[in-house]
């Protein structure tokens, strides 16, 4: 007796089965509809505790529905808190930026934003802090040296604090003399309100090519300390 030919599925089921989503997590144990406030209510807890933009293909995995379902949540979100639905205007919007989605402040509210947040500190970036990270925007990856030659001065102090304020970070070395190389991160772009590195302002002519600072980082010392 022979085995009896394996039959191919109907196009419609294999067409079905080619775009189920989401992916579902496999420790996923409960409904997110069955929830309090539902799925839109999950969406905002997620939203809340988000220090990045999240993008509609991470949540919808998180939250076990369709991409194109939570991509419609976000949207009835995002206009629930412009006051489209009847309700107040919220004192934060929804918005899609750097490929994701997160919760901001209303711009409206800058001003009242602007006075909490900068009442009593001090910690805010310094100019010489500003001019290094111009210069590593606009001529990533660098060097420490690199940096110190094109302002004139040792930046060593400036870039620990840039790291340490997630401005910046290690991308590697240089290739002639191993000294650490620096770029910019994601959080710049989102503290500067950009997709990407293209929409700086065109300043980067007006500063000298990299290149012809090359062998800076051979001696072993940086600008400004004594021979």
């Amino acid at each position: 007796m022979t085995d009896a030919p394996e039959q191919d599925a109907p196009d419609d089921q294999v067409a079905a089965g080619a775009h189920d989503e989401p992916v579902v997590p496999d420790d996923l144990a409960f409904d997110v509809e069955s929830l309090p406030g539902g799925a839109l209510g999950a969406l905002e807890a997620v939203l809340m505790v988000a220090d990045e933009p999240v993008s509609a293909v991470r949540l919808a995995t998180v939250l076990a529905l369709p991409t194109a379902r939570v991509e419609e949540l976000l949207h009835e979100l995002a206009a629930d808190y412009r006051g489209e639905h009847g309700g107040r205007v919220r004192g934060f919007e929804l918005r899609e930026v750097g490929q994701g989605w997160r919760v901001y402040s209303a711009p409206a509210l800058a001003d009242v934003v602007g006075r909490f947040v900068l009442d009593g500190q001090t910690a805010r970036l310094t100019q010489a802090a500003l001019e290094t990270l111009a210069v590593i925007a606009y001529r990533q990856p660098v060097t420490r040296g690199q940096v110190s030659a094109v302002r004139g001065v040792n930046v060593d102090g400036v870039v620990r604090t840039l790291v340490a304020r997630g401005l910046i970070v290690e991308t590697g070395t240089e290739p002639t003399s191993g000294a650490l190389l620096y770029a910019t991160t994601g959080y710049f772009l989102e503290r500067m309100g950009l997709s990407t590195l293209d929409e700086l302002p065109p300043l980067a002519p007006y500063l000298p090519e990299i290149d012809a600072f090359e062998g800076v980082d051979d001696t072993g010392r940086t600008i400004g300390e004594p021979v």
